[in-house]
């Protein structure tokens, strides 16, 4: 996978909603150093919610994040939550960009958004690193393992985010949810994602605590300071809630079960030798760092297979938009056609569950 096209910005598509006038009249009054000429530019990443950056004159930058255009689930692209946590987050210790605004009147930009400052860095998108050095490797990793053990241990009720998300069976509520997602976008029979259905209801790990946990904690979701190895933001919150952390952490760490191809994951590389932690070192550092370190080995193999079925069932969907004619992304089917060796992979992690 060319992970070229994910990286920098665009221009703004032909027809966009998003008026340049209109959003700086908004911005000016509410917002300092706001006036001047302003150009709109979109990340090229794969948000569901369109980014864009924001330059005044050159000088001064800002990001906004809005909902996506067209019909949408009630409960999909919610914003607002993603600027609720930032804003909690600020100045906790788990970098974020600082959130500026949140608006909730459509004339604007023709969905809800919100503003947050623009913060400068590097992102990678392939997860073995190729174009820094066995050092600077080593200590990203060490960055990503220290942020999401911050993250876990924060006191989301002191955060004030208390009704953030339902505290308990996480992963249970989970499972109900995307076999249910999943039976409705159905294209063929699948038969791992039939055993993972069956077997994951009465082989969840009981959930030990609960946590504000980000849901899609990657690499690509982060910006690493611009020359040191230092994660400086962490992006893309829409998936935050009030869940089981070590969920969270197992879906972190499916880069070192995922090969390099089709995937982006480190599996077959020699991670000591480019200076990457291998997966058992990794584990090792955050449940240490979290206080639990006496995780079973057919624990965590249950945790794996919960977010392989879970990716499996979110590449179904996208399968399923292809199929109907529906799926806007032009790499849809690709990505789609993925959902059977994800599931496969998920129920390989099961079976050795099963053995332990």
């Amino acid at each position: 996978m060319d992970a070229s096209r994910f990286v920098g910005t665009e221009p703004l598509p032909a027809g966009s909603t998003v008026d340049p006038g209109r959003l700086q009249a908004y911005l000016v009054g509410r917002l300092p150093d706001c006036g001047g000429v302003l150009t709109i530019e979109r990340f090229r990443g794969g948000q569901s919610n369109p980014t864009m950056v924001l330059s005044i004159d050159g000088r001064r930058r800002l990001v906004l994040r809005k909902k996506p255009d067209g019909k949408l689930l009630p409960s999909a692209h919610a914003v607002d939550r993603e600027f609720r946590v930032i804003s909690a987050l600020w100045d906790s210790g788990v970098p974020v960009a600082r959130p500026r605004l949140l608006c909730e009147d459509e004339s604007i930009v023709g969905t809800m958004f919100y503003v947050m400052d623009y913060v400068p860095g590097r992102s990678f998108w392939e997860p073995w690193l190729p174009d820094v050095s066995q050092e600077t490797r080593r200590a990203i990793y060490g960055e990503l393992n220290r942020v999401i053990a911050r993250l876990h241990g924060l006191d989301f009720g002191a955060l004030g985010l208390s009704d953030f998300g339902r505290p308990t069976d996480y992963v249970a509520r989970q499972v109900k949810r995307w076999t249910t997602q999943y039976r409705a976008s159905e294209t063929e029979r699948i038969a791992a994602m039939d055993d993972l259905i069956a077997w994951l209801p009465a082989n969840i790990p009981a959930q030990r605590r609960s946590a504000l946990i980000h849901g899609d904690y990657r690499l690509d979701n982060m910006i690493v300071h611009p020359i040191e190895p230092q994660v400086v933001a962490v992006v893309d919150w829409e998936l935050s809630t009030i869940g089981d952390p070590l969920a969270d952490f197992a879906y972190h760490m499916l880069s070192w079960t995922f090969p390099q191809s089709p995937f982006r994951g480190l599996q077959g590389l020699d991670l000591p030798e480019i200076g990457i932690p291998d997966a058992s070192a990794y584990r090792d550092t955050y449940l240490r760092a979290t206080n639990q370190d006496d995780l079973s080995d057919r624990d965590w193999q249950a945790y794996l297979a919960f977010c392989l079925f879970r990716v499996a069932a979110i590449r179904q969907g996208i399968m399923k938009r292809v199929v109907e004619g529906t799926a806007s992304n032009p790499h849809a089917r690709e990505a789609g056609a993925l959902a059977r060796p994800v599931a496969e992979m998920g129920w390989a992690c099961a079976t050795r569950a099963m053995k332990l």
